[in-house]
């Protein structure tokens, strides 16, 4: 029993080192990248032309992407999830399902991006546009979206299902009444990786949404995502202040995601809050 005592308290210490470093480790990039922001990272930087050094057409063309890709991706990515978990067999049919998101996983994002150019770009004629990125970027972060959400749904107990069915629910009241409410933590969950892998891509933005530095009116114009500005801010670099520049847009570009992160989470504790208040 004390020996057992002992090798807890030793896996506790591991578990809690190892959070303490990732947190040190997130600290201290948010701070380094701050730092060296500071004295660039101004709301006329944020809320400005480019030609007046500012990034604002950036950070509207980044809030399209990610929001049009949401809209496609997340529906097709829970129904989907829904489907495998609630009502799929172990059919070929099934396996073979499986096997393409996996699949569609392990697939570079290069790929992808000259997937979008040659589809949505050119034969559906979008041209480089945010609806022919956020088309191309929907399709890369389905696997995300699926697997995230199906693991969640694993997560509720078969009980729960057994009891709003012997109460006499049909298969579909069930399903969003009793089994997707406790599991919307692990669509929010899929909603965040989904953002974040959005924000952080640059091959297939670059080949879909283009470069143009204007403020898009629509989503069948080009545009410039953050990340694409960052990385050719960083190319073209060449005095400290340009640098600066950079980081500042490094800095907007965290934030950005932390905005979108949080306000999923609010959106969907007014969800749970609203559902129990029902109940």
């Amino acid at each position: 029993m004390k020996t057992q005592k002992i090798r807890d308290g030793l896996l506790y210490g591991i578990m809690a080192a190892g959070l303490v470093l990732v947190a040190a480790i997130l600290v201290l990039i948010l701070g380094y990248i701050l730092v060296q922001s500071a004295g660039f990272l101004r709301p006329s930087f944020v809320f400005s032309s480019p030609e007046d050094g500012g990034i604002f057409p950036m950070i509207v063309t980044t809030f399209y992407v990610v929001l049009v890709s949401l809209v496609i991706a997340l529906p097709v990515g829970i129904m989907t999830a829904i489907f495998l978990n609630e009502y799929s067999l172990d059919t070929p049919v099934v396996r073979l399902l499986r096997l393409a998101i996996e699949t569609l996983a392990g697939i570079p994002s290069i790929i992808y991006g000259l997937f979008g150019l040659l589809v949505f770009c050119r034969v559906f004629k979008f041209g480089q546009s945010i609806a022919a990125g956020a088309l191309t970027l929907s399709i890369m972060i389905l696997p995300v979206i699926i697997r995230t959400v199906e693991e969640s749904l694993k997560t509720i107990p078969v009980s729960f299902r057994e009891g709003s069915l012997s109460l006499g629910a049909t298969k579909s009241q069930t399903i969003f009444f009793v089994v997707i409410p406790p599991a919307l933590p692990g669509i929010v969950t899929s909603a965040i990786l989904a953002v974040g892998r959005v924000v952080g891509e640059s091959a297939p933005v670059l080949l879909t949404v283009g470069i143009t530095r204007n403020l898009p009116k629509s989503i069948f114009e080009s545009g410039r995502t953050l990340t694409i500005h960052l990385y050719y801010l960083t190319k073209e670099a060449i005095h400290p202040e340009d640098f600066g520049i950079a980081f500042a847009t490094a800095a907007v570009l965290v934030i950005v995601v932390l905005f979108i992160n949080t306000s999923t989470r609010i959106i969907t504790w007014m969800f749970r809050k609203r559902m129990g208040e029902s109940e």
